[in-house]
């Protein structure tokens, strides 16, 4: 599982070959289900694994139509039996006992699962199935009939990733050139230009941490990086500025996290961050105890999004006219280098980011998916950051506009009950007024 050349060839995108007829892609299809069905049905350790190792070749090897066919077939034959479950479940309730309850339970455990358990004993297997999931997760929109393979592995993969099996390490320069590659690709907030720049963020003031899983140790899952300030930074530029100068992390009183990326796809759904965030904030309270503040530079990555669709949306809001002739202001070159501009736009953007903020919805959640993430873990939202980020990507999402999630670890348990029980968002006083003196909220 650990050999670098395997898990190199075993992520890389393959494209569709054109060339396979169908005739050929139902073969090979069908082929790779047979030896599914073998290897359910072998009961011999040293030729289950043999098998499952010649099975997942053959996984690897459909693309196209023959990796949907696959799928289809994997859905249509490898479901559970439905006359059983319904005599099982009769059965338990007629006579709700532990027996019957068992028998129930058999019933209703889909044969697939099984099947990715055996798979997965081959070298390689778990990086397989993370990959599987991930071509799930893209199609079963379109593709409903798959929904029950990709609830198997996300069941799997859960009981698979727990904390339990994950192992923390820290990150730094002398981490295997593979890994530091692995940051480098895989890194979604702030995108590491070079070796240069990945340096920087590995240097005294600086940290990053990694959780690994014994069966992809050269893969991070999920990895932090926190820059070890005086006071909170307000501005992300200046702590990804690879010629900034490294301060001594043991006068620092603030430790910002400013970018934490989650790198398996596949793994969607198996919650790494909130766990990363808590730990390494109690690790680096030990380390360096004159830390008082823990706290993000996060994103607000659908602000702009938002604002354009209050503006297409006017029903019921005729402040909403306001925000379409705002949103023309962006279409001027560099509009925030001119002074006046940017500081009349300062209030009235500020104002509408607190307000999307605080009650912006999906259903009973918050619409932006970084707060979501934040106050779910028991954060405060503390403070909006003007021009906190002018790169091309952060002017796109939201105008430049950064916020700040403070984790105060005497209050993130009782915040993050009031959020589960209640959706409570906890917001300091000026988040809160900001959005009371917004346009949407008169």
């Amino acid at each position: 599982m650990g050999n670098p050349s395997f898990l190199k060839r075993l992520f890389r995108f393959v494209p569709d070959e054109p060339s396979v007829s169908p005739r050929a892609a139902a073969r090979n299809s069908r082929s790779a289900i047979a030896l599914c069905q073998a290897l359910l049905s072998e009961h011999g350790e040293v030729s289950g694994a043999r098998l499952a190792r010649e099975t997942l070749a053959a996984y690897q090897s459909l693309q196209g139509p023959a990796l949907e066919l696959f799928f289809n077939l994997l859905a249509s034959e490898f479901s559970p039996d439905p006359e059983e479950v319904g005599r099982c479940a009769e059965a338990y309730r007629q006579e709700p006992s532990q027996s019957n309850l068992i028998a129930l339970q058999h019933a209703v455990d889909s044969p697939r699962q099984e099947l990715f358990r055996r798979l997965n004993v081959a070298p390689g297997g778990t990086g397989v199935l993370i990959e599987m999931r991930r071509r799930l997760l893209r199609e079963c929109s379109a593709k409903p009939l798959w929904a029950g393979i990709e609830s198997d592995l996300a069941h799997l993969l859960g009981s698979w990733f727990n904390r339990g099996f994950l192992v923390l390490q820290r990150i730094d320069w002398r981490t295997s050139a593979l890994v530091l590659e692995k940051l480098i690709q895989y890194e979604a907030v702030h995108q590491i230009q070079g070796w240069r720049d990945l340096r920087r963020r590995l240097q005294t003031d600086r940290r990053c941490y990694g959780f690994f899983h014994q069966a992809l140790p050269e893969d991070p899952l999920v990895f932090i990086e926190v820059a070890l300030t005086k006071g909170m930074s307000a501005k992300v530029q200046p702590l990804l500025d690879p010629d900034s100068e490294v301060v001594d992390p043991a006068a620092a009183d603030c430790a910002m996290f400013y970018s934490i990326t989650n790198c398996q796809e596949g793994l969607r759904g198996v919650s790494f961050g909130n766990l990363l965030i808590k730990q390494v904030a109690e690790d680096l309270g030990r380390e360096f105890p004159r830390l008082k503040t823990f706290a993000t530079l996060s994103p607000i990555p659908r602000f702009r999004n938002w604002l354009a669709d209050m503006a297409a949306d006017r029903r019921g809001h005729a402040q909403r006219a306001d925000i379409a002739a705002l949103l023309t202001t962006f279409d001027v070159p560099d509009w925030f280098a001119d002074r006046a501009l940017s500081m009349d736009l300062r209030r009235r953007l500020s104002r509408l980011c607190a307000y999307y903020l605080l009650y912006a919805k999906d259903g009973e959640e918050p619409l932006d998916s970084v707060a979501r993430f934040h106050l779910g873990n028991g954060a405060r939202l503390e403070r909006l950051n003007w021009l906190g980020d002018t790169s091309e990507a952060g002017m796109r999402r939201s105008a430049g506009l950064m916020v700040n999630y403070v984790y105060r670890l005497a209050d993130v348990e009782r915040n993050h009950e009031a959020y589960a029980r209640e959706h409570k968002i906890v917001a300091s006083h000026r988040f809160e007024q900001l959005a009371k003196e917004s346009l949407l909220a008169r």
